[in-house]
């Protein structure tokens, strides 16, 4: 009988040992799973930006080969001209000019706003207030840049005509104001969780040596969190270079430098956006347009690694 007894022990121990066997070996299967689905998502994305560029490369390469098209003009002409029957010309200094101003004035006007809404939130704002406070700025993200455009052409042309007195409410200052209350929810949300990122023994620190609310958020906070705040401030600017719909209905679409605030401008991302579906495929001004893409795409890069330099700096003087 006991020799019974120990034989149903051990044969127990011998189930257990294999059921925790099996479940060792399930668990690192479901482990190396999960890991291989994790990379490939990750080469997949990157996948996913090299077609996307070999696309655009292979639509706007062969124009630079063509005889009637210089990249110099290109780059440095005011004219565009894409379907004269007479001169074909395909300038697009006016156009980078037009992003560049709309996206230099929309980040003035956003920084401040932005900046100071997230000094708020994160270390003025009761609890009940911040939560209210983070809903709506969550909302005026979600609104598509569509209705944004439609309450520029509406309802801010109107505004400004009255207190500008410009003969046009669709212009540069226009489009500035639409895309700042467009960037001004990136700006506020990330640049609160920068500010909230700093530790509390900072806070506590500057209180014990006497500083006020305001000592503390300019000499202690910002300094601490302008990693984040510039994270903020870049991404702002991200969406202010890469919007469409709202500048192409907010600014007028002329070819022209602007020489004042109130001048309609055309830019690149809205040029794309309103000739593209109009030309012919395969031809010289379907080619120009995806060669005004990979503009874009230059201003954006020389953009995000200037930027890159500038965190490295602030970085390298802790």
């Amino acid at each position: 009988m006991h020799n019974q007894t120990v034989m149903n022990n051990e044969t127990v121990k011998a189930g257990l040992k294999r059921t925790r066997a099996k479940r060792s070996l399930l668990s690192v299967s479901l482990e190396k799973l999960l890991e291989l689905i994790i990379r490939l998502s990750g080469i997949s994305a990157i996948l996913f930006v090299l077609a996307i560029f070999f696309f655009v490369f292979r639509e706007a390469i062969p124009i630079t080969f063509s005889e009637h098209f210089s990249i110099k003009e290109f780059l440095t002409s005011t004219a565009w001209y894409p379907t004269s029957a007479v001169n074909v010309r395909y300038g697009t200094f006016a156009l980078t000019v037009g992003s560049l101003s709309i996206t230099f004035l929309s980040v003035v006007i956003a920084l401040p706003f932005g900046i100071g809404a997230a000094i708020y939130i994160s270390e003025f704002c009761g609890a009940k207030l911040k939560e209210s406070l983070k809903i709506i700025i969550e909302l005026l993200a979600a609104i598509p840049s569509v209705v944004w455009g439609f309450i520029g052409l509406t309802v801010m042309s109107k505004v400004i005509v009255a207190v500008t007195g410009a003969p046009l409410g669709v212009n540069l200052l226009n489009g500035s104001i639409i895309l700042a209350l467009m960037s001004v929810p990136i700006i506020v949300s990330i640049g609160e969780d920068a500010l909230k990122a700093v530790p509390d023994s900072y806070r506590e620190a500057a209180l014990a040596q006497g500083a006020t609310k305001w000592q503390i958020v300019f000499r202690v906070l910002l300094p601490a969190a302008k990693n984040g705040l510039l994270a903020a401030v870049l991404l702002g600017v991200g969406r202010a270079v890469g919007e469409t719909m709202a500048v192409l209905m907010a600014t007028g679409h002329a070819v022209a430098i602007p020489t004042s605030l109130v001048d309609p401008i055309r830019t690149l991302t809205a040029n794309i956006a309103a000739e593209l579906g109009e030309a012919p495929a395969k031809s010289d001004h379907y080619r120009v347009l995806f060669l005004t893409g990979i503009l874009l795409f230059i201003i954006t890069f020389v953009i995000n690694i200037t930027a890159d330099f500038v965190i490295r700096g602030v970085k390298g003087k802790k």
